[in-house]
């Protein structure tokens, strides 16, 4: 058990279990997941909102259907209503016979014997400094860090219900439903209703929505606003920002949240490195620049093909930032220019970093299986 931090160490709900599984466990389940995925490919079992867990389907594209669906209601001058769900504990709320049932319905019947003798009579001891607790039979959950988990997660949750009037997207739990209509009234009750077939559902499968952690909010250009939501009797509380799958989503599109977040986390992260990288390091100029390529900068290059574009001053914000790192590493003089201290290191500029992630990715939606 690993204390979160900043966490009450007296309250149990404060720290982070990890779990120690066995290797050879590991490799039985690699062989096994290696065999199902040929004899029933992903295609014909997992809807195709469900993007975790999936080759070819990855954050990005998950957030770019959500950002499409935001920019088509800005330019209908309609709202674009949103609910994002918490599921409480998602892997460690599986319930096995639940899921065994699923599994039955919809492998083969000799995967079925296989994965009902790997989900029963499994037993965990949780480990605390010198302590040991007794053993404990699971009797929901799927083994975390285990190979066969998150497959087992998105088997269990491929029948979560869809409607025609609104849009569901999934990564794993990660939940996002959308609604667009120029009535807000109207786009209210859409989503309310399939909240409802939701809520139903997780009572069916027990599992548990996190009400208090979910998010409501309204994408839209114009000045009205839209009723209240709410599920398991609770109404779900409304927001102008909204984080989903590791991107900030604004009310207005704008990415300002975006920006001024990665921004103290480069700040922060760049003050536990000072050490390594700073002008006082014994570190080779290679080495700096390594930990600059692979620590620092995927912080700012995570989902910049779609936050990118917003405004050219997100773009100036992360460009002097780099700039300053840069001139922290090398010691560089104040004659020195910006443009040949990227071109004497071999660091591309930030809007050329831009139109490289928009080009690859453009290239990617080609051939994406999902339209």
């Amino acid at each position: 058990m690993i204390l979160k931090p900043g966490k009450d160490p007296t309250d149990v709900t404060s720290y982070r279990p990890i779990s120690l599984l066995p290797v050879l466990s590991k490799i039985l389940e690699k062989l096994l997941l290696s065999r199902i995925t040929k004899d029933l490919p992903s295609q014909t079992w997992i809807p195709s909102h469900q993007f975790g867990f999936r080759k070819g389907h990855s954050t990005i594209h998950q957030s770019h259907r959500l950002t499409d669906t935001i920019l088509k209601a800005f330019e209908d001058r309609k709202y674009c209503q949103a609910v994002f769900l918490d599921v409480s504990q998602a892997f460690d709320k599986v319930w096995h016979l639940g899921l065994l049932l699923k599994i039955k319905q919809t492998l083969p019947y000799k995967y079925f014997t296989l994965l009902q003798s790997y989900l029963q009579h499994r037993y965990l001891e949780v480990s605390y400094k010198n302590a040991i607790s007794p053993p404990i039979i699971m009797q929901s959950g799927v083994p975390q860090g285990s190979i066969l988990g998150p497959f087992l997660y998105t088997l269990y949750t491929s029948d979560i219900p869809i409607t025609t009037k609104t849009t569901l997207s999934t990564y794993a739990d990660d939940t996002a439903i959308t609604t667009t209509y120029l009535n807000p009234t109207t786009a209210s009750r859409y989503l309310q209703a399939h909240l409802q077939k939701i809520e139903l559902w997780t009572r069916k499968w027990r599992l548990k929505i996190n009400e208090t952690k979910s998010a409501h909010i309204t994408f839209t250009l114009r000045k009205g606003s839209c009723p209240p939501l709410h599920i398991n009797q609770t109404i779900i509380p409304q927001t102008d920002t909204v984080k989903y799958l590791g991107l900030h989503f604004d009310k207005r599109l704008t990415r300002r949240e975006q920006v001024t977040k990665t921004r103290k986390h480069l700040d922060l992260k760049t003050r536990e490195l000072l050490w390594l990288i700073g002008k006082r390091s014994p570190l080779s100029l290679t080495n700096k620049l390594l930990i600059y390529k692979t620590v620092l900068k995927p912080i700012w290059t995570y989902g910049l093909a779609l936050w990118g574009c917003a405004a050219s001053s997100n773009l100036a914000k992360i460009q002097r930032y780099q700039v300053k790192t840069l001139r922290q590493i090398t010691n560089a003089p104040w004659y020195v220019t910006n443009r040949t201290l990227h071109k004497d290191l071999s660091i591309p500029q930030v809007r050329a970093v831009l139109q490289q992630q928009i080009a690859t990715h453009r290239t990617a939606l080609q051939s994406h299986p999902v339209p």
